[in-house]
């Protein structure tokens, strides 16, 4: 999926938003700057946030509990090592969803059910996406 620019990334996470649900994990990677943020704020704004979204790349962890679906955003980019993520304690509640940045970070194997999208750069500032889609979300991907 090609996606044209920031705005094309946060409509994208929105339409993601539509769909998702309590116990979802979707795990976001790609280089610094492809817009795994931008398509984080787009969920986020979606749920009913009204507010910045910061980047959560120093507070590693920025809960948004009052929406719709209460959703932790993650970035798991300062990890030094992938034992840090145990320390951290996250997982997939059935109560709220998980979109995390940088799950490379922390190893693999930890959301075997996320939805894995991969942003990479594209010609002329458009970005491409693609996905890793399992069982759980077969019925809701391709966002439409």
């Amino acid at each position: 999926m090609i996606l044209a620019d920031e705005q094309a990334t946060a409509a994208l996470g929105a339409a993601l938003a539509g769909v998702a649900r309590a116990g979802d994990v979707v795990t976001l990677s790609g280089p610094l700057g492809v817009g795994k943020t931008a398509l984080a704020r787009g969920f986020i704004a979606a749920l009913g946030h009204q507010g910045e979204v910061p980047s959560p790349s120093f507070a590693i962890v920025q809960p948004y509990e009052d929406l719709r679906i209460p959703v932790w955003h993650v970035d798991l980019y300062r990890l030094r090592d992938p034992s840090e993520l145990d320390e951290i304690g996250l997982d997939a509640s059935a109560e709220g969803a998980l979109l995390v940045e940088w799950p490379e970070q922390g190893g693999g194997g930890h959301w075997p059910d996320a939805l894995a999208l991969s942003l990479d750069f594209a010609e002329a500032g458009a970005r491409r996406l693609t996905a890793k889609v399992p069982p759980p979300w077969e019925a809701r991907w391709p966002i439409r």
